[in-house]
């Protein structure tokens, strides 16, 4: 146990390292980025082992996997979750009882449904849009990584934004597969700009992981998603 947390430990570190220094490249306070650890595929005890080292942000993409771990530290209450994942509708009950942001909502009855389910909790929802980049970009449609694509992603935001037991925190996007990360962490900053002007508390953008925090950082991002630099190498899923 002692090994796995100074390898936890090596691995945040240089990612909060890679971060301050992003922050000071683009004139940024390190203090306003939320570093979230990718810990889906890993066990419960590295999520422990993370919260001990300071990290209050995990992010999980399968319900199944991330209610168990929630119950399983349910003794950690400063620890937020956050549901990165695609959320079917038939489990936006589960994924409410414990995630504190779903930085994946990208159609207008998901985040009904969300509203209603988080109401039913007494508890209030944080989320962010996701957006597929592919239309902003000029990428024929197909070539995304899910998510709202042109108009549609202001309806999704009206729909968040009107729901009383959610929060529109801003938009999330992941850089679709052979771009470059800081033209698709623009697109992004492009369309935020166009979402605030009808919502203009939608601040904050989930952007970047292990391979291009520093161009997400550079654009505006706030929230970044890294999983492997800090946990290592994927165990297979199960």
């Amino acid at each position: 146990m002692n090994d796995r947390r100074e390898e936890l430990a090596a691995g945040l570190d240089a990612v909060r390292a890679r971060l301050a220094a992003a922050a000071r490249a683009a004139g940024r306070d390190p203090g306003t980025l939320t570093l979230v650890a990718v810990t889906k595929f890993f066990p419960a005890s590295d999520v422990r082992l993370l919260a001990g080292l300071g990290v209050r942000d995990a992010g999980e993409n399968r319900d199944q996997e991330a209610s168990a771990k929630a119950a399983e530290l349910a003794d950690l209450p400063d620890l937020h979750w956050h549901f990165i994942g695609q959320v079917q509708t038939n489990k936006v009950r589960s994924v409410v009882r414990y995630a504190g942001s779903v930085h994946s909502v990208d159609r207008v009855r998901l985040a009904d449904a969300l509203g209603r389910a988080a109401a039913g909790a007494g508890r209030e929802l944080g989320c962010f849009v996701q957006v597929d980049l592919a239309e902003a970009l000029g990428l024929p449609a197909d070539s995304g990584r899910g998510g709202a694509a042109g108009e549609e992603v202001l309806r999704v935001a009206d729909a968040v934004a009107g729901a009383d037991a959610l929060r529109l925190r801003g938009l999330m996007a992941v850089a679709p597969l052979g771009v470059e990360p800081a033209a698709a962490f623009d697109a992004l900053a492009r369309t935020a700009q166009r979402v605030r002007e009808h919502h203009p508390g939608a601040l904050e953008l989930s952007a970047g992981m292990s391979g291009d925090l520093e161009q997400a950082v550079a654009a505006g991002a706030t929230h970044l998603r890294v999983g492997s630099a800090i946990l290592g190498s994927r165990p297979p899923a199960r």
